[in-house]
């Protein structure tokens, strides 16, 4: 479905806390995109992690291939793959055959790798992963070129006349993006190749005032390698719970969130702790969490907006499993309700077509009581008394259009 404005989805790590059935949490997942597919969501881009019990998936090709089967619309993305843990030439592979399962569907979503665990496991030392990843880039990006065979050699990989087996089903290929966070390293990789950009950063204490700055280092290093980069390849990640009430959406998730980033966070990844007692709120204050009403929901969008200086083209919800499945479920349906319409294009002709009928209503609907009596009379039957007519035509008296 063509949107005027921005795109939704998620980035789906996932999150699942410790003590729970993986089989079931990487069901939860897939039947999680199902449930946004059902409800015009755009995008799901989903992650791939080796250890540290909680962001479950290996292989985000696995899951993507499995939710296009049981999905219509929504695109599917890796979120992301770790270049450094791959030899380009499959990644480009798998990509390219992805591209024809899905019909055009998948999306390759790049990074050096998050955790270094990961990393450790696979005997990469942390400061090769982003010269690695930006190596791994430009051969894939030459092999999806399909003008030459590709021969390349770094102290990682080699590729000897290389070329792809299929050509990918998107024209000219798949989209691309690259994870950016708080360094320009991300906005540099994306500028270069002139593909989009998950600014995963943006959900962070400081994230939205920065926005501006890196999306000028894109455009710069854009400007130097001959590319451009487009706002509405720039997608936007947060943490988001919408309910009916302000203080309802805080207290669902307040308990879980406080767990997630003690347990995992803080004690396994070894982060900081946070400095403020009440971060949800405080996230919210700042516009790097999306949790609220409806309404609230909207204003903060509207102040990323600001942030960013000129725009960007879509937002995508941080999954998490804070509240309740139910709740989780019914927050996704809410905002699909009543945040995207707003954000879409969809709202103004319903709210134009509803001012103009009731600013002319009586032109229009001042001849509907004699056309309904002309339908009893000029049919040979008699008409109901003006009452009673005036009721069944126009409804209860305090609607009546004409009163």
């Amino acid at each position: 479905m063509a949107h005027r404005g921005l795109k939704f989805g998620i980035f789906l790590a996932p999150f699942h806390r410790l003590g729970e059935n993986p089989t079931l949490a990487i069901d939860r997942d897939i039947e999680l995109i199902q449930w946004l597919d059902y409800l015009g969501y755009d995008e799901a881009w989903i992650g791939e992690h080796h250890s540290a019990g909680w962001e479950l998936i290996a292989l985000p090709e696995l899951i993507i291939a499995a939710a296009a089967e049981k999905t219509k619309h929504i695109r599917l993305g890796s979120g992301v793959t770790s270049l450094p843990y791959h030899h380009p030439f499959m990644v480009a592979q798998r990509w390219v055959q992805l591209d024809h399962m899905t019909r055009g569907r998948a999306m390759l979503g790049c990074g050096p790798g998050a955790l270094t665990s990961d990393a450790y496991m696979l005997g990469i030392e942390p400061k090769t992963q982003r010269p690695r990843m930006l190596e791994s880039m430009d051969a894939i990006m030459k092999l999806l070129k399909m003008e030459e065979p590709v021969t390349m050699k770094t102290d990682w990989f080699e590729m000897q006349d290389a070329r792809l087996h299929l050509a990918p089903y998107s024209d000219p290929h798949f989209e691309i993006a690259v994870a950016s966070t708080i360094t320009p390293f991300g906005m540099i990789a994306a500028g270069t190749h002139g593909v989009g950009v998950l600014s995963i950063g943006a959900g962070l204490p400081g994230g939205p005032e920065a926005m501006a700055t890196q999306w000028k280092i894109a455009e710069e290093a854009a400007a130097k390698n001959g590319k451009t980069v487009d706002r509405k390849n720039w997608r936007i990640v947060v943490s988001a719970h919408i309910t009916e009430d302000d203080e309802q959406a805080l207290n669902e998730v307040r308990k879980a969130e406080r767990n997630e980033t003690i347990t995992y966070f803080e004690d396994t990844l070894g982060r900081p702790p946070g400095r403020s007692d009440d971060p949800l709120s405080e996230g919210v204050k700042m516009g790097t969490t999306l949790i609220g009403s409806p309404d609230t929901v909207i204003k903060g969008i509207k102040r990323l907006q600001e942030y960013s200086q000129g725009g960007f083209g879509g937002i995508l919800f941080r999954a998490h499993e804070w509240a309740t499945r139910e709740q989780t479920m019914r927050s996704y349906e809410l905002f699909a309700r009543y945040v995207m319409p707003a954000f879409q294009g969809q709202l103004e002709p319903i709210a134009a077509s509803n001012a103009w009928a009731r600013d002319n209503r009586r032109q229009i609907f001042g001849n509907t009581v004699d056309a309904v009596r002309r339908a009893f009379t000029d049919f040979g039957a008699p008409a109901p008394d003006e009452e009673v007519l005036r009721a069944r035509t126009l409804g209860a008296r305090d609607i009546d259009p004409l009163r």
